[in-house]
């Protein structure tokens, strides 16, 4: 069986930075895929690089925290705060859902305006996933599996749960309980998207809490690479300043994308036969 490495940038479209980042990945490293945020402020600007980057596919990041919704608030109310911003992170999401506070008409609504925006931006989305992997949610999963596929689009990212930074110590108990949610929650999502038709990577890789896919992890991964598809998630940036301030999460962008660029991951790459690849090329 052939290994594939799909290196998925999430969050194209937040900012700028981030952006540019994508942009010279793809253009100087291993970078072929990244996930495009509908609501974003630099939307726009994302689109365009896009547009101008062929080895670059684009997938959905679907997005139910941490920003504005695209259609109009009042179309969604159950979705945002009172200030017309969504939850602020996917715990407050969370709780709300689990209270039933939580209209899946509206997150209906928002996600099939969400893939329109992208679709209308002259963009055909390789793939589906999301902002805190809020498309794993039971009862969510399914809408977005229907959404996607009424627009033609069949790849979807199973997020797991039991991805952490082998570097460091877990982060704490919430964390770890947090990932043994996920992990549960993606065995029953692949079963789904195989049910419906859906191809998805093989396996997931990736960092949020306590540390960044750098040098030394993408190495430590490719030394020890699994048989099939493995997607990285990765969320580089050039400012983790700027970053950190515009986008209140401390995170080191910049260390992401000089890992996705270095010559030596490039070379190992070569050397272990393993082939860079994006969503569209599962089959």
């Amino acid at each position: 069986m052939m290994k594939k490495l799909i290196l998925n940038a999430d969050d194209f479209g937040r900012h700028e930075m981030i952006n540019k980042s994508v942009q010279q990945a793809v253009q100087n490293g291993a970078l072929r895929s990244a996930s495009i945020m509908p609501g974003a402020p630099a939307f726009a600007d994302a689109v365009v690089m896009a547009k101008a980057l062929p080895k670059l596919g684009v997938g959905v990041h679907l997005t139910l925290v941490d920003g504005v919704p695209v259609l109009p608030a009042e179309q969604v109310p159950t979705l945002i705060d009172r200030e017309g911003h969504f939850w602020p992170d996917h715990g407050a999401f969370i709780r709300q859902y689990l209270k039933g506070r939580i209209s899946r008409q509206d997150v209906a609504q928002e996600l099939a305006a969400q893939l329109d925006k992208v679709l209308a931006a002259g963009i055909r989305p390789t793939h589906v996933d999301s902002h805190q992997h809020l498309h794993m949610l039971p009862g969510i999963f399914p809408l977005v599996l229907k959404l996607a596929a009424e627009r033609g689009i069949k790849r979807v990212r199973i997020s797991r749960g039991i991805y952490g930074n082998p570097f460091r110590p877990w982060p704490g108990l919430g964390d770890m309980i947090g990932k043994f949610g996920l992990e549960v929650m993606a065995f029953q999502a692949r079963r789904e998207a195989k049910r419906c038709g859906f191809s998805c990577p093989e396996h997931f890789v990736g960092q949020v809490a306590g540390g960044a896919v750098t040098e030394p992890f993408l190495l430590a991964l490719l030394a020890d690479f699994p048989e099939g598809s493995v997607e990285v998630m990765l969320h580089p940036g050039l400012d983790n300043s700027v970053l950190a301030r515009e986008c209140g999460w401390q995170h080191d962008y910049e260390g992401e994308y000089r890992g996705v660029c270095a010559d030596v991951v490039l070379e190992s790459l070569k050397a272990k036969g393993i082939q860079l690849a994006g969503f569209a090329d599962l089959t």
